[in-house]
């Protein structure tokens, strides 16, 4: 079994610090944070000591007098540098830029044209919109995220696989990291999204959560006892492509009645030419239809697709309950967005009749909150992670903290 260093725990404890202030949305105090965190004041005095040493946190004075002594107010400061979030999706790629508060400060959208996602292709529309995003003011990016649809190998920064674009083992961050000043963090789209509700959703009031994505691509992230689930081979998650319908629809990965094929957002469309082959419903595109469908609230064929997909979904969420027991399950992304509380209805009501009594009464389904495009916060969570994990900057601070104690 694998044993923590000190090391490790102590960059454990960092993150868990600060994700205390960043809960508190203004200010806190180093006694919220034990509080908030379980540890102990030292540990915390210790950690916010470091947080501060680099910019990261700064003290805003003290609270109002009262009884007992006054605390200093911590908060995030949010010049300290920026962040870069990146969504790579098959139709597009989205690129937020964040202050280390974690407020968008610029957004740009670039089109993918589907007959250029060769690796090189997608490999210079990044760069272009990383370039055009950060502008003059790249020196100031602490790293740069990006959420890769499919299979990734966070490690080596590797596209596994990823059935849109039919990648296999592309070296994507060796691809971009020659032109590229910046620190660079992969991963899918399904482990980003959690990420973001670790740090800023659901997952910071529960411990056990799926987060549900739903869009071109299907699948889960699992966060277990507070800790994000990757499996073996970081494809854990993969809950798309697990068998809904026995010899259904073909779904992308090759294989037969997987729940993609059904609750994806070419699901639904395919859902609908079943029902209604002319429909005027159907657009130039899945997002286009989704978002008919949506607004067509007397159509009858509309009010069946809903239907039909939240019976489809509600039993795959179902075994998801009976799998895991699960305190909080969030839905988001394109489908959960634009369908919203009509499709959950659906959900709720056949997930509660094909789930096991107990762990449904204990669960809550509800739809996304996060005010940012999850995949592209969270992509820029993972570059926040590695910017607090780097050795070189918290372990030098750490060797002058050592010093000065000794030389006191």
């Amino acid at each position: 079994m694998y044993q923590l260093t000190a090391r490790d725990i102590r960059r454990r404890n960092r993150f868990y610090v600060l994700q205390a202030v960043y809960a508190a949305e203004g200010h806190t105090s180093r006694q919220e944070i034990a509080r908030a965190t379980g540890l102990s004041f030292a540990t915390v005095g210790n950690m916010i000591a470091e947080l501060l040493d680099v910019g990261v946190l700064a003290e805003l004075g003290y609270d109002a007098p009262g009884v007992g002594r006054p605390r200093a107010q911590l908060a995030i400061n949010p010049e300290r540098g920026m962040l870069v979030g990146v969504d790579i999706a098959e139709t597009s790629i989205h690129f937020d830029l964040f202050d280390l508060a974690m407020t968008v400060l610029r957004s740009v959208e670039i089109p993918v044209d589907p007959e250029a996602t060769r690796p090189d292709d997608v490999a210079e529309l990044i760069i272009r919109g990383i370039r055009e995003l950060t502008a003059d003011e790249a020196d100031k990016v602490l790293g740069v995220g990006l959420s890769v649809p499919g299979l990734v190998e966070p490690e080596g920064g590797v596209s596994v696989f990823s059935p849109y674009w039919h990648w296999h083992d592309v070296s994507l961050k060796s691809l971009l990291a020659p032109r590229l000043p910046h620190p660079l963090y992969l991963d899918n789209p399904l482990k980003a999204s959690t990420a973001a509700h670790l740090w800023f959703g659901a997952g910071r009031d529960v411990d056990d959560l799926i987060v549900v994505t739903l869009r071109a691509g299907v699948g889960i992230g699992v966060v277990i006892d507070g800790t994000l689930y990757r499996g073996v081979t970081n494809s854990a998650g993969e809950w798309g492509h697990t068998n809904l319908v026995l010899d259904g629809r073909e779904c992308r990965c090759g294989r037969h009645g997987c729940v993609e094929a059904y609750v994806s957002a070419r699901g639904i469309v395919q859902t609908l030419r079943e029902l209604a082959p002319t429909s005027p419903l159907l657009a130039a595109d899945d997002a286009a239809t989704i978002t008919a469908i949506a607004a067509a609230d007397d159509d009858p064929i509309a009010r069946e697709v809903i239907e039909k997909t939240g019976t489809y979904l509600g039993v795959a969420v179902a075994n998801l309950v009976n799998l895991f027991n699960p305190r909080t399950m969030v839905f988001g992304d394109l489908v959960a967005n634009v369908l919203g509380e009509r499709l959950l209805e659906v959900t709720r009501r056949v997930a509660a009749h094909h789930a096991m009594t107990d762990p449904y009464a204990a669960v809550t389904l509800q739809l996304c909150t996060l005010p940012h495009n999850p995949s592209s916060l969270g992509a820029a969570t993972f570059a926040l992670e590695g910017f607090l994990a780097d050795r070189e900057t918290f372990g030098s601070i750490a060797a002058r903290r050592a010093i000065r104690t000794s030389t006191t």
